[in-house]
């Protein structure tokens, strides 16, 4: 068997029962508390009738069913490969010929934050405009850590739970100009925000279907995708005082509408629609450029970047730099790529082409450090000129 099938039945398949993973009932892929994975079926049977508390077969660590989590990246991965199957080399782009050019010679890693046990599934990254500190959320017990600018980890909040200020499943987070994090919360689908000291000042729960991401403009309003609407809100609050001011659709007829950034000069939204394919075909992107106004002045689609890139590209994560050029991450080719401006959309420039898993975070720093959010190896990768 070949190197490349091993892992994919090793990354695929429960270590348990040898059933290949799905994304649906038993078979979907959980986190144990202790980091390993098995398939719901499994856990369900080593809990037993009563479901208490359950053995990891692995380590011997106990714990409850109710600390198990969905494996996301696992759960990514299926989604990647879709129905039709496919070598988990050809999905991730490895298998030769596709590969992006190395990275600038002026662009290396400067820090590398978390780590699996520090962070746990990562979905979400942001900066902080004024201080540079790092709000990472993932699906440990504290759901949000806040990293400084020299890596250490300043803080830790968000409970996993029901309470008012609890953060059940964090899928994106941003940070406004006046120091608060913004949190969509896929569990209860609300909006929340904190500030750095974690404490909770504001929740919107009304008018979402699923909230996703999410990006801060200069003025701390913030834009956000709802996923299964299809829409982009605009939502302005008095983050001091705890008080919505407008939650406003800006945007309808998306489709299943993820991840989102803002430009912060122009005032340009960026919108990374996720497509479902019909029959055995892979599911795909779509990356959608809207003006300040929000006019629709650009987009293209995986099969239109595929004209000028030969590997297939998915995107999971986009932002802006500060001269306005638009990049993503694309976890087949495990790279962060520059599309360019909106006005000479769509260019192609890798950026970073090495040293990615699956890349599905993306932020832009004050000090022209490019952040990115490896959930592949639970960690955030800062780049910088070197």
């Amino acid at each position: 068997m070949a190197a490349e099938d091993e892992a994919e039945l090793s990354l695929l398949e429960c270590r348990v029962c040898f059933e290949p993973y799905g994304s649906d009932g038993q078979r979907r892929p959980l986190n144990l508390p202790c980091g390993h994975v098995l398939c719901r079926g499994c856990v369900g049977a080593l809990a037993g009738a009563e479901r208490r508390r359950l053995e990891c077969p692995f380590c011997r660590r106990l714990c409850g069913p109710a600390e198990t989590s969905d494996c996301r990246p696992v759960l990514q991965l299926l989604e990647l490969l879709g129905p039709g199957g496919g070598g988990l080399a050809s999905a991730l782009g490895r298998s030769g010929g596709g590969a992006a050019a190395p990275a600038p010679a002026g662009l290396g890693l400067r820090l590398c934050l978390g780590g699996w046990g520090s962070l746990v599934n990562p979905t979400g990254v942001a900066a902080c405009p004024g201080s540079g500190r790092l709000a990472v959320a993932h699906d440990g017990k504290k759901r949000i850590h806040v990293f400084g600018p020299s890596g250490f980890c300043l803080r830790r909040f968000g409970e996993r739970g029901d309470a008012g200020n609890d953060i059940k499943y964090p899928l994106d987070v941003t940070v406004t100009s006046d120091g608060h994090v913004v949190v969509t919360d896929g569990g209860d689908c609300s909006v929340k925000a904190f500030d750095f000291e974690g404490r909770g000042v504001l929740a919107v729960r009304e008018g979402f279907s699923l909230p996703w991401g999410l990006d801060a403009t200069p003025k701390s309003e913030v834009i956000l995708t709802d996923s299964e609407a299809g829409a982009l809100y605009r939502l302005t609050a008095d983050f001091q005082r705890g008080e919505l001011k407008k939650c406003q659709m800006i945007r309808s007829r998306l489709v299943s509408p993820r991840a989102v950034a803002v430009c912060q000069t122009s005032g340009a939204v960026v919108v990374i629609e996720h497509l479902k394919a019909r029959g055995p075909s892979k599911d795909s992107t779509r990356v959608k450029i809207f003006s300040a106004e929000m006019d629709l002045i650009g987009q293209m689609d995986s099969f239109g970047l595929n004209l000028v890139f030969p590997s297939r590209i998915y995107a999971t994560a986009v932002a802006f730099d500060k001269e306005g050029r638009v990049l993503v991450t694309d976890v087949c080719s495990q790279a962060v790529i520059c599309l360019g401006k909106p006005e000479e959309f769509p260019i192609f420039n890798p950026l970073i082409s090495h040293g990615l898993s699956y890349p599905v975070g993306l932020t832009y720093m004050a000090n022209d450090s490019l952040v990115v959010l490896d959930s592949g190896d639970h960690s955030v990768k800062v780049y910088s000129s070197t």
